[in-house]
């Protein structure tokens, strides 16, 4: 089983970070981050997807245990999932933009495709 990143977080910080990366991605549809917590949220965001494309109640449910905002959950099933229900897998893209100003650390963009 591969394992997480930590960016440098306890585990309760870390995954409520990522809850709310998602959350906020599938609400404006891309964010800007740095480029190992884009990786990260892709991740979480790519199985969201595939849970809203089964689009039962117990994959509605699980979706909505993991994300904060149960609007977002009811675009992603409604509106969002209906896109990609020929697609398999690849939801999401990552574009590079450079490093950041203060710490350069790399910064992309994450956005739905």
């Amino acid at each position: 089983m591969p394992q997480n990143r930590k960016l440098g977080r306890d585990s309760a910080h870390r995954n409520l970070m990522l809850r709310n990366l998602v959350t906020s991605l599938f609400k404006s549809g891309r964010i800007q981050t740095t480029e190992p917590k884009a990786k990260e949220t892709r991740r979480a965001a790519e199985k969201m997807i595939t849970l809203a494309k089964r689009g039962d109640l117990h994959a509605r449910r699980q979706a909505l245990a993991y994300m904060t905002e149960e609007t977002v959950v009811t675009n992603l099933f409604e509106e969002i999932a209906p896109k990609y229900q020929d697609r398999n897998g690849g939801y999401t893209r990552i574009m590079k933009l450079g490093p950041r100003q203060g710490d350069a650390a790399e910064v992309c963009i994450l956005e739905l495709v």
